[in-house]
């Protein structure tokens, strides 16, 4: 058997080979970058409230705890301006949350849904245990030992997202009783 010798174009027969093997790949990784592909990647997120409710209840349990023992009952309205200012700021951060992500939410008070809470929670008649109620464009204040005291925040929140949208109205109460 013979021997036979081999030169240096071994070498630049691999390299080339590579080259033309990194090239034919390169087409395929163009195309799955462009279409956005990820097997770990989410369905667009769903439009609901839920999410936007428990913020709003945080929000205005903390705008109630800031608030109390500020405001006399005569100066109640001062009291739904301050609940406002502090909750404006949470509402601002909410409505711009999920921009991102292609869902837009809105969230309004509710004085209506305010009022029919009120009405159908409040303490009425002979011998009831706090003073009257009274909702000041959605935000509801109870006379409580001549104090106004935050009970209860009515709001609607409209939420439009690639899926759908979703409107709701809720009051959040404020559990001080």
């Amino acid at each position: 058997m013979g021997l036979v010798r081999m030169t240096g174009d071994r070498g630049q027969l691999v390299l080339v080979a590579a080259a033309v093997i990194a090239i034919g790949l390169a087409p395929v990784l163009f195309a799955y970058l462009q279409l956005g592909y990820h097997p770990d990647t989410e369905r667009q997120p769903e439009v609901t409230g839920e999410e936007a409710v428990a913020y709003l209840d945080r929000s205005v349990h903390d705008a109630a705890a800031a608030t109390a023992g500020e405001y006399r009952w005569p100066a109640r309205n001062g009291k739904a301006e301050a609940v406002r200012a502090e909750i404006g700021g949470d509402i601002d951060t909410l409505e711009a949350a999920a921009l991102e992500e292609g869902i837009a939410r809105e969230i309004r008070y509710n004085d209506s849904a305010a009022r029919e809470w009120a009405a159908t929670n409040c303490e009425s008649g002979p011998g009831k245990r706090f003073g009257t109620c009274e909702s000041l464009d959605g935000i509801v204040i109870q006379e409580r030992a001549n104090e106004a005291v935050l009970v209860a925040v009515g709001v609607d929140i409209e939420i439009v997202g690639p899926d759908g949208n979703t409107e709701l109205t809720t009051v959040i109460e404020v559990g001080t009783g």
